[in-house]
């Protein structure tokens, strides 16, 4: 058969939790820096595609043809992502793992994404990316990094949730399958849906705000960002930490962990 039943594939997750948890610091970092930059590329791309776009719904749809291949390169190479990660709770309930395994690989993991989008980020602003359309991919990176700054801590944690269930979602479609290609589908198609919707995710937005943050700090995106009438009040460096990390991470957790949660009990619960 090309692909695993459920209770074959959770059985699998589970076991490589225990890797996951034991695996070195410098490996941990290593791996999850890339996992950071892969999806941040993910993100530069799609900004580069859809930022002349003024409908809508045809942008929302090239974004999600585009984005999830990041998701794809970092199951194929083996990085260590962040949001992908919330699954070990399923590793933990299954025994595979410790809580203060899965805490630092959690820890370890969420730094390492962020230093690896941090470094994308600032290679798109400082190298000359940005300057797409006389500076009009510029002034909708900062546009875009403001209104991820502006959401509401409550639509940030909903939106999270909604965000990670369906990137937890392809990171088991990817394990069930058998053969690339399947692979590859499974991990696609659910994370082209979060990009479609709008939902939030934790380590996109380390791409996405950082890049913002360091665009505004070159004057001329500034005042190109200015001259497009872009409100810069909410793009600071604690609206980005507070008002957009802070509850799109805990969403992101909590969707993650309680999917595997949640399949756990279906499939793997001893009655």
């Amino acid at each position: 058969m090309s692909y695993l039943s459920p209770k074959e594939f959770l059985e699998r997750y589970a076991a490589a939790g225990t890797a996951k948890t034991q695996k070195s610091a410098g490996k941990l970092l290593a791996l999850s820096l890339l996992a950071g930059a892969l999806i941040a590329l993910g993100c530069a791309a799609t900004n580069t595609a859809v930022h002349g776009m003024e409908n809508v719904g045809l942008a929302r749809t090239v974004s999600g043809l585009l984005f999830p291949s990041g998701l794809c390169m970092v199951i194929v190479t083996g990085a260590e992502l962040f949001t992908g990660n919330s699954l070990l709770a399923l590793s933990l309930l299954e025994k595979k793992c410790t809580l203060p395994g899965l805490l630092r690989n959690w820890g370890i993991v969420y730094l390492g994404n962020f230093l690896g989008a941090l470094f994308v980020a600032a290679g798109c602003v400082w190298f000359g990316q940005l300057n797409y359309s006389a500076g009009g991919l510029a002034v909708y990176t900062i546009r875009l990094a403001a209104g991820k700054c502006g959401i509401s801590f409550l639509n940030g944690f909903g939106l999270g949730i909604f965000c990670n269930l369906l990137v937890c979602l392809g990171v088991l479609l990817a394990l069930s399958a058998t053969d690339g290609a399947g692979r590859l589908m499974g991990a696609f198609i659910p994370v082209s849906y979060f990009v479609l919707c709008g939902f939030e995710h934790c380590v996109a937005n380390m791409y996405y705000v950082s890049a913002g943050l360091l665009a505004v700090r070159n004057p001329h995106y500034l005042q190109l960002a200015q001259a497009a009438g872009v409100d810069l009040s909410a793009l600071t460096v604690r609206g980005f930490l507070l008002g957009s990390l802070l509850p799109v991470t805990l969403g992101n957790v909590l969707g993650g962990a309680g999917l595997g949660a949640l399949l756990w009990y279906a499939h793997l619960k001893k009655d």
